[in-house]
Protein backbone atom coordinates (compact mmCIF):
# COMPACT_ATOMS: atom_id res chain seq x y z
CA UNK A 1 0.00 0.00 0.00
CA UNK A 2 1.22 3.48 -0.81
CA UNK A 3 1.68 6.01 1.97
CA UNK A 4 -1.12 8.17 0.59
CA UNK A 5 -3.59 5.28 0.85
CA UNK A 6 -2.62 4.76 4.51
CA UNK A 7 -3.04 8.45 5.35
CA UNK A 8 -6.38 8.96 3.60
CA UNK A 9 -8.50 7.20 6.26
CA UNK A 10 -6.93 9.35 9.00
CA UNK A 11 -7.61 12.56 7.07
CA UNK A 12 -11.17 11.33 6.46
CA UNK A 13 -11.63 10.61 10.17
CA UNK A 14 -10.47 14.12 11.11
CA UNK A 15 -12.74 15.63 8.45
CA UNK A 16 -15.73 13.73 9.83
CA UNK A 17 -14.92 14.82 13.40
CA UNK A 18 -14.69 18.51 12.51
CA UNK A 19 -17.64 18.52 10.12
CA UNK A 20 -20.40 20.45 11.86
CA UNK A 21 -18.25 21.17 14.92
CA UNK A 22 -19.43 24.08 17.04
CA UNK A 23 -16.15 24.42 18.92
CA UNK A 24 -12.59 23.17 18.50
CA UNK A 25 -9.50 23.82 20.58
CA UNK A 26 -5.97 22.97 19.44
CA UNK A 27 -3.51 22.15 22.24
CA UNK A 28 0.11 21.15 22.77
CA UNK A 29 0.03 18.26 25.22
CA UNK A 30 3.79 17.87 25.74
CA UNK A 31 4.83 17.35 29.33
CA UNK A 32 1.54 15.96 30.61
CA UNK A 33 1.90 12.88 32.75
CA UNK A 34 -0.10 9.79 31.89
CA UNK A 35 -2.29 10.45 34.93
CA UNK A 36 -2.95 14.06 33.84
CA UNK A 37 -3.70 13.00 30.26
CA UNK A 38 -6.11 10.34 31.49
CA UNK A 39 -7.88 12.86 33.74
CA UNK A 40 -8.11 15.40 30.90
CA UNK A 41 -9.59 12.82 28.56
CA UNK A 42 -12.11 11.78 31.24
CA UNK A 43 -13.25 15.38 31.83
CA UNK A 44 -13.57 16.03 28.10
CA UNK A 45 -15.52 12.82 27.56
CA UNK A 46 -17.93 13.76 30.39
CA UNK A 47 -18.48 17.13 28.69
CA UNK A 48 -19.26 15.41 25.36
CA UNK A 49 -16.01 16.53 23.74
CA UNK A 50 -13.96 14.36 21.37
CA UNK A 51 -10.19 14.57 22.03
CA UNK A 52 -7.40 12.96 20.05
CA UNK A 53 -3.78 13.47 19.07
CA UNK A 54 -3.17 13.58 15.32
CA UNK A 55 -0.19 14.30 13.13
CA UNK A 56 -0.05 17.93 12.06
CA UNK A 57 0.14 17.06 8.37
CA UNK A 58 -3.04 14.99 8.64
CA UNK A 59 -4.87 17.83 10.40
CA UNK A 60 -3.55 20.29 7.84
CA UNK A 61 -5.01 18.23 4.98
CA UNK A 62 -8.35 17.87 6.81
CA UNK A 63 -8.52 21.61 7.61
CA UNK A 64 -8.01 22.74 4.00
CA UNK A 65 -11.09 24.38 2.55
CA UNK A 66 -12.94 24.51 5.88
CA UNK A 67 -13.49 27.10 8.61
CA UNK A 68 -10.60 25.45 10.45
CA UNK A 69 -8.03 26.33 7.79
CA UNK A 70 -6.91 29.32 9.88
CA UNK A 71 -5.46 26.87 12.42
CA UNK A 72 -2.88 25.57 9.93
CA UNK A 73 -0.34 28.16 11.08
CA UNK A 74 -0.58 26.79 14.62
CA UNK A 75 0.21 23.22 13.62
CA UNK A 76 3.77 22.98 14.92
CA UNK A 77 4.98 20.63 17.60
CA UNK A 78 2.75 17.91 19.03
CA UNK A 79 -0.90 18.78 18.62
CA UNK A 80 -4.20 17.41 19.82
CA UNK A 81 -7.71 18.60 19.06
CA UNK A 82 -10.74 18.80 21.31
CA UNK A 83 -13.96 18.99 19.29
CA UNK A 84 -17.59 19.48 20.29
CA UNK A 85 -20.53 19.37 17.92
CA UNK A 86 -23.06 20.25 20.64
CA UNK A 87 -21.62 22.96 22.91
CA UNK A 88 -19.31 25.52 21.30
CA UNK A 89 -17.76 26.50 24.62
CA UNK A 90 -17.22 23.03 26.13
CA UNK A 91 -13.73 22.31 24.71
CA UNK A 92 -12.40 25.72 25.75
CA UNK A 93 -14.06 25.56 29.17
CA UNK A 94 -12.71 22.11 30.07
CA UNK A 95 -9.22 22.64 28.66
CA UNK A 96 -8.70 26.09 30.21
CA UNK A 97 -9.93 24.83 33.58
CA UNK A 98 -7.61 21.82 33.35
CA UNK A 99 -4.66 23.98 32.24
CA UNK A 100 -4.85 25.85 35.55
CA UNK A 101 -3.59 22.74 37.34
CA UNK A 102 -1.55 21.22 34.49
CA UNK A 103 0.92 23.95 33.56
CA UNK A 104 2.38 21.87 30.69
CA UNK A 105 -0.87 21.91 28.72
CA UNK A 106 -0.58 24.76 26.22
CA UNK A 107 -3.54 26.11 24.30
CA UNK A 108 -2.60 27.05 20.73
CA UNK A 109 -5.91 28.42 19.45
CA UNK A 110 -9.35 27.35 18.39
CA UNK A 111 -12.47 27.81 16.35
CA UNK A 112 -15.86 28.73 17.78
CA UNK A 113 -18.87 28.63 15.48
CA UNK A 114 -16.69 29.00 12.37
CA UNK A 115 -14.50 31.82 13.67
CA UNK A 116 -10.79 31.25 14.34
CA UNK A 117 -9.67 32.57 17.72
CA UNK A 118 -6.28 32.92 19.40
CA UNK A 119 -5.25 31.79 22.89
CA UNK A 120 -6.78 34.88 24.51
CA UNK A 121 -10.02 34.26 22.62
CA UNK A 122 -10.10 30.65 23.83
CA UNK A 123 -9.67 31.88 27.42
CA UNK A 124 -12.53 34.36 26.96
CA UNK A 125 -14.79 31.68 25.47
CA UNK A 126 -13.97 29.40 28.41
CA UNK A 127 -15.61 31.95 30.74
CA UNK A 128 -18.98 31.56 28.99
CA UNK A 129 -21.27 29.16 30.87
CA UNK A 130 -22.54 26.05 29.13
CA UNK A 131 -25.66 26.14 26.99
CA UNK A 132 -27.69 24.32 29.65
CA UNK A 133 -26.72 26.84 32.33
CA UNK A 134 -27.56 29.75 30.03
CA UNK A 135 -30.95 28.23 29.19
CA UNK A 136 -31.62 27.71 32.89
CA UNK A 137 -30.79 31.34 33.60
CA UNK A 138 -33.04 32.48 30.77
CA UNK A 139 -35.95 30.40 31.99
CA UNK A 140 -35.34 31.61 35.54
CA UNK A 141 -35.39 35.22 34.45
CA UNK A 142 -38.58 34.63 32.46
CA UNK A 143 -40.24 32.81 35.35
CA UNK A 144 -39.33 35.40 37.99
CA UNK A 145 -41.66 38.22 36.82
CA UNK A 146 -44.57 35.80 36.42
CA UNK A 147 -43.99 34.38 39.90
CA UNK A 148 -43.74 37.86 41.39
CA UNK A 149 -46.95 38.91 39.62
CA UNK A 150 -48.73 35.82 40.96
CA UNK A 151 -47.57 36.61 44.51
CA UNK A 152 -48.84 40.19 44.27
CA UNK A 153 -52.23 39.05 42.94
CA UNK A 154 -52.41 36.43 45.70
CA UNK A 155 -51.64 39.04 48.37
CA UNK A 156 -54.27 41.39 46.95
CA UNK A 157 -56.82 38.56 46.91
CA UNK A 158 -56.00 37.63 50.51
CA UNK A 159 -56.21 41.26 51.61
CA UNK A 160 -59.52 41.81 49.80
CA UNK A 161 -60.81 38.45 50.97
CA UNK A 162 -59.96 39.27 54.60
CA UNK A 163 -61.69 42.67 54.41
CA UNK A 164 -64.73 41.35 52.53
CA UNK A 165 -65.49 38.57 54.99
CA UNK A 166 -66.20 40.80 58.02
CA UNK A 167 -68.32 43.17 55.91
CA UNK A 168 -70.73 40.34 55.02
CA UNK A 169 -71.05 39.11 58.56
Amino acid sequence: MAKVELKQPVVQEISERIDGAQGLVLVDHRGLTVQQDTELRKQLREAGVFYKVYKNTMMNFAFKGTAFEGLSDLLNGPSAIAVSKEDATAPARVICEFAKTAKNLEVKGGVVEGRVIDVKGVEEVSQIPSRDILLGRLLGSMQSPVANFARVINQIAEKDGGAAAPAEA
